[in-house]
């Protein structure tokens, strides 16, 4: 892979071309990936495959031709879809069979999260697992009857090689079509079933939050925090659901699970050291040698939980991490518009993770001997190395332990450890920097929005409170449609398809998250406006749950209900919270009972695996118990106000909604507190205040 400054420079140049200078034809075998605005398509634009978007045209020429459609699909930072392009779809002879016997396709998944889930879920049908890059081999009605992921060239590691596949497929196209019918016949079968919502929830939340308790605790690594063994994903929505559960039951153990698991991945590799930001996955359950990529979903969330773990335990290491990957993002993710760019590629230079390693003698160069090796011992750089010879900066022990050790203080070592950073950034920032997918996704950007509030309401910096009204006003600036419809992407100047679910829920919940951290009325007015919309769009008028894609939208093969947390929350689970909120917050019945509508029935599959399902957990348990409701009341702008808002957003408070009344000239802001179907009276103090939310 060529250097992030070139690549992305080339990027630019395909971007600039125009239609106009290729014939109208394009001739048959046109590569016609130049014409798009996503980063991954431009990356395989110059391939000898003579791909296409997804679009008409496209099954159009398969009907012409008589040819099934091969259908890959994966994003700009996959390292294994950069693997897969240089050995097969850059080669000719590859080339040469894929445009022979198909209509091949490339699809951005991050762009049509609608097309990538269908066509995942068919792979996990028929194969048992699924990941990316995902190709399908589908007929021109768009049913697919053969899905894998990697591909090798040649047979290796017991696969067989991508020319042998896609020849066997062609054979079987042309001489026993009766049985890919058949196949495709069982395939949407199989998908009609997974499409239809979990039925109906009937049973009690207190007994499902203590099986998603069980079951979490049986994932939960003793020895080094997280979940699971290899690989081993972040999963903070499992940690914010450990810090619930603690709250909830008062019980030690989620919140040292938390703990543990945050400040283990804070000193493992998974974490850059010297940057910040966190990694996609570790390979190891150790969270030492990670998967380079850094997504931006990833930042939001782990950010989000390490705020909330401060406000339980008051642990200022987490409360720091949580901050250090905003500044990264800040820096190194935000666009210069406002919005936040999607992901950091895990390779440059063709090797993954090149830019983040170091050698003993690179630090001793930059630092000093001396320095050189303190610093050398604390990140555990060696001669040996511990990826491919060279080092994976990683810390095996607390600061304050490296420090006793060493006869320093902590104190000290903080402050050479500042130093020590910003020498060696210096010279990683003169290493071939990874290229970075500066395409803008709604959904995403909501999670972050969500997440910089949120420090806002905690910290009190305004910068935070910026990041986050910037990425509001270039998602209604230019995420908008000339009528009002929320768009899923942008990049550079060209627009993407029109915004699905998830980008409606997330970006609500950042606008949410806003107006509490502010009670600013105009964020209120924007989620009740863009959540109206949303009910419009993807109600499920036979369920009452909602779908994934828009009434409006291309018909995909079967219209699904994301009711499952993956990495990210579900769609319908973060879609229910906010319905839920806004109904506490406005005080109308209307959108509580949507909330309501959307938790009851498509929760049925909880009771089988609660784990899958923690998002929605949280609304199950607002429905049963309710929340906390703190009603305000004085001048908006008033010390008062603020010292109030800010001691309530000190405070973990699961299910918390501030409802805000202006009364002009009152000397002084009252608060009351209601939870538990009870409210008490009427407070003018923090210290009541704070005596009241302690109860």
């Amino acid at each position: 892979m060529s250097s992030e400054k070139d690549e992305t420079t080339r990027i630019r140049e395909l971007l600039a071309l125009d239609r106009t200078a290729i014939p109208a034809d394009g001739g048959k075998r046109f590569n016609r990936l130049i014409f798009e605005a996503s980063p991954y398509l431009l990356q395989h634009a110059e391939n000898p495959v003579a791909w296409r978007p997804w679009g008409d045209e496209a099954f159009a020429v398969a009907r012409r031709e008589d040819k099934p459609l091969f259908l890959s699909i994966g994003y700009a930072t996959c390292h294994w879809c950069h693997v897969m392009a240089h050995e097969s779809f850059e080669d000719p002879e590859v080339a040469a069979t894929i445009n022979r016997h198909y209509v091949p396709i490339k699809v951005d998944r991050e762009e049509r999260p609608d097309i990538d889930e269908q066509y995942m879920l068919v792979c996990q049908m028929m194969t048992g697992s699924g990941g990316w890059p995902l190709n399908i081999v589908m007929t021109p009605e768009r049913q697919p009857f053969f899905a894998i992921t990697y591909m090798p060239k040649v047979p290796r590691l017991g696969l067989p090689g991508i020319i042998e596949i896609l020849e066997n497929i062609a054979g079987l196209w042309r001489t026993r079509r009766d049985l890919v019918v058949r196949n495709c016949s069982a395939v949407m079968e199989g998908l009609t079933r997974r499409s239809s919502t979990d039925g109906a929830f009937t049973g009690g939340a207190s007994g499902l939050l203590d099986a998603a308790w069980r079951q979490i605790k049986e994932m939960y690594d003793q020895e080094w925090g997280g979940f699971g063994g290899a690989p081993k994903f972040p999963m903070p929505h499992f940690v914010s659901f450990l810090l619930f559960m603690g709250v909830r039951t008062g019980r030690q153990e989620p919140l040292r699970m938390a703990e543990h698991t945050l400040l283990s991945m804070r000193r493992g590799g998974i974490c850059d050291q010297l940057g910040f930001g966190f990694h996609r996955y570790s390979v190891d359950r150790r969270w030492l040698i990670p998967h380079f990529e850094k997504m931006l979903y990833d930042q939001a969330l782990i950010a989000g939980v390490c705020l909330d773990l401060f406000r339980v335990s008051g642990s200022e290491e987490t409360l720091r991490m949580g901050e250090e990957i905003l500044n990264w993002v800040a820096t190194d993710l935000t666009a210069p518009e406002g919005a936040f760019y999607a992901a950091l590629d895990a390779d440059s230079e063709g090797e993954e993770g090149k830019y983040y390693l170091w050698r003993p003698e690179e630090i001793w160069a930059t630092l000093g001997k001396e320095e050189g090796d303190l610093c050398c011992r604390l990140f555990n750089v060696t001669a040996e190395g511990n990826f491919e010879g060279s080092n994976i900066l990683h810390m095996d022990r607390p600061l304050e332990e490296f420090a006793a050790a060493e006869g320093t203080t902590v104190d000290l070592l903080r402050e050479r450890l500042a130093r020590w950073r910003a020498l060696l950034l210096a010279v990683r920032r003169e290493r071939t920097a990874p290229l970075r997918d500066e395409k803008i996704l709604t959904a995403w950007n909501g999670l972050m929005i969500a997440s910089f509030a949120d420090a806002y309401a905690l910290t009190g910096k305004d910068a935070y409170l910026n990041a986050a009204t910037r990425g509001v006003a270039f998602i209604e600036g230019r995420l908008l449609t000339p009528d009002g419809r929320l768009l899923r992407s942008r990049h550079a100047d060209r627009e993407g398809a029109l915004a699905f679910l998830e980008d409606y829920a997330f970006f609500v919940r950042g606008l949410i998250a806003l107006h509490q951290a502010t009670l600013h009325e105009r964020f209120l007015a924007a989620a009740l406006r863009y959540t109206g919309e949303m009910l419009g769009l993807f109600a499920d008028t036979t369920t009452g749950g909602l779908f994934d894609t828009g009434n409006d939208t291309e018909p995909p093969l079967l219209r699904l209900h994301g009711v499952s947390d993956g990495v990210i929350p579900s769609g319908n689970a973060v879609a229910a919270l906010n319905l839920l909120r806004l109904g506490r917050i406005t005080d109308d019945e209307e959108p509580w009972r949507r909330g309501k509508e959307i938790v009851t029935t498509c929760s049925g599959g909880m009771a089988r695996v609660p784990v899958n399902h923690l998002r929605m957990l949280e609304a199950v348990d607002i429905l049963e118990h309710g929340g906390i409701d703190i009603a305000l009341e004085g001048e908006r702008e008033s010390a008062a106000t603020a010292e109030m808002l800010r001691a309530i957003h000190q405070r973990y408070l699961p299910g918390l909604t501030i409802r805000f009344t202006t009364r002009e000239g009152a000397s002084k802001t009252t608060a009351s507190v209601c939870a538990g179907n009870s409210c008490r009276p009427p407070v003018d103090s923090v210290d009541a205040l704070e005596r009241a939310l302690r109860g």
